[in-house]
């Protein structure tokens, strides 16, 4: 049978919900990466009979329950005598934690309060995890048929304990013989369903190994699960697959692992040597911010021009009053007017543009709400592209995916550029 696990997150500030509960998801990603799946996530709040009671539970459902949260000193923090009752057993002071606590203290010239000694406590029968870069000491012990890890809430300190003292601990008890990756390919400038529709074969049940395709943001997604007895082993199984994806896709893929449109377009800055300049108007600065955003690209990004009103265009970068007035200010005209400026006033290689309707009013049946027109502007000359994103969609969705699709036009224009050093 499979073995099961349980994340148990302490706190009443989590279940209010005034704060976000981030190790839970990392927990279950790096159980996940060691073949363990999570079959329960819990949330408690700071009450000692819900403590007893989830751990009771967990102890009857899950084979390896990883707490956080609940080690600090203070009188809501309740893991160590929750665990002990839920056990049967009575608590000890532990002269090593106890040691480890004070020397934390005294490395920082810091008084010990008397209230940090409860943080040496353990139930009777359970190991001390150490935590060199804090306070709480972890708990090992076992209830029932499970192995408990109780960890702080801290997310730095849990996620070293956990490498540090958890991992060997379920390695000694032969829990992780396989090693699990998971790499994400990111690719753009096609809907879900026709990526899909080119992949079918990829993403099928019982395909090794296994791929799934998720959305997000108009960002599509491949993610491929690799499974080895080591972690060069597993990384191997992907490797086919993920180079069907890259020579299928081609310009369409954007990268690996975090990387989106403007990670991909800055990448292709640096491999080119060229510079480019950014003119918004419906977009309102969000090209420029997702630009900027990235480490690193201050040698290309030469700057921006928010256009919003007509007399900006005009005043800012030159667009004619009579084409807007002949053509309107979301037009083909003048995006390329804009871009065509940006280009010559900011002596960039490359020059975007964004002009359009981003709603919930201002559309018209000829030009209606999600109509936005772009530009780009090389020494080649001028382009336009008229995009729609769909009068049913909200302003920030109109005016994010303009500013990504403009972003990789940019960097599809650059995929075709020699490498930096060489002659354009």
């Amino acid at each position: 049978m499979a073995l099961k696990a349980e994340i148990l997150s302490i706190g009443s500030e989590l279940v209010s919900g005034q704060n976000l509960d981030t190790n839970a998801p990392w927990l279950a990603r790096a159980l996940g990466e060691l073949g363990i799946a999570a079959a329960y996530h819990t949330t408690i709040g700071d009450d000692m009979d819900d403590h007893v009671a989830a751990f009771r539970l967990a102890a009857d459902r899950a084979d390896l329950v990883l707490t956080t949260g609940g080690l600090g000193p203070t009188q809501d923090d309740l893991v160590r005598e929750a665990l002990a009752k839920a056990a049967g057993v009575g608590l000890r002071e532990d002269p090593e934690s106890l040691a480890a606590i004070a020397a934390f203290f005294a490395r920082r010239n810091r008084p010990m309060a008397d209230r940090n000694r409860s943080q040496a406590l353990l139930p009777e029968g359970a190991e001390a995890l150490p935590n060199p870069i804090g306070t709480a000491p972890g708990v090992w012990m076992t209830i029932g048929r499970a192995a408990f890890a109780a960890m702080p809430g801290v997310p730095n300190e849990m996620k070293l304990m956990f490498a540090e003292q958890v991992v060997p601990r379920l390695r000694l008890r032969h829990w992780v013989e396989r090693v699990i990756v998971h790499r994400k390919i990111a690719l753009f400038g096609k809907g879900e369903s026709d990526i899909e529709a080119d992949a079918l074969d990829l993403t099928a049940r019982g395909h090794v190994p296994e791929v799934g395709i998720t959305a997000s943001d108009s960002t599509i997604s491949f993610r491929i699960r690799g499974e080895g007895l080591t972690p060069e082993a597993a990384w191997a199984q992907t490797e086919e697959t993920a180079e069907q994806i890259r020579s299928r896709f081609g310009p369409l893929v954007l990268g690996e692992g975090a990387t989106d449109v403007a990670d991909a377009l800055v990448e292709q800055l640096k491999r080119t040597g060229a510079t480019i300049a950014t003119a918004e108007s419906c977009t309102g600065g969000i090209i420029a911010h997702l630009i900027t955003a990235i480490a690193g690209v201050s040698p290309y990004y030469l700057g921006g021009v928010i256009s919003y009103s007509n007399q900006a265009k005009t005043d800012m970068l030159g667009v004619p009053p009579e084409l807007i007035r002949e053509h309107g200010a979301v037009s083909a005209e003048v995006a390329a007017a804009m871009a065509r400026g940006t280009f010559e006033r900011s002596g960039a290689d490359l020059a975007i543009s964004t002009t359009g309707i981003a709603g919930p009013g201002g559309g018209t049946p000829e030009k209606p709400v999600g109509l936005v027109y772009l530009g780009l502007a090389t020494a080649d000359g001028v382009e336009t592209r008229r995009i729609e994103i769909g009068p049913e969609q909200p302003r920030d969705i109109v005016q994010r995916r303009s500013a990504k699709q403009a972003l990789n036009w940019a960097r599809t224009t650059l995929l075709a550029w020699p490498d930096r050093g060489a002659s354009r």
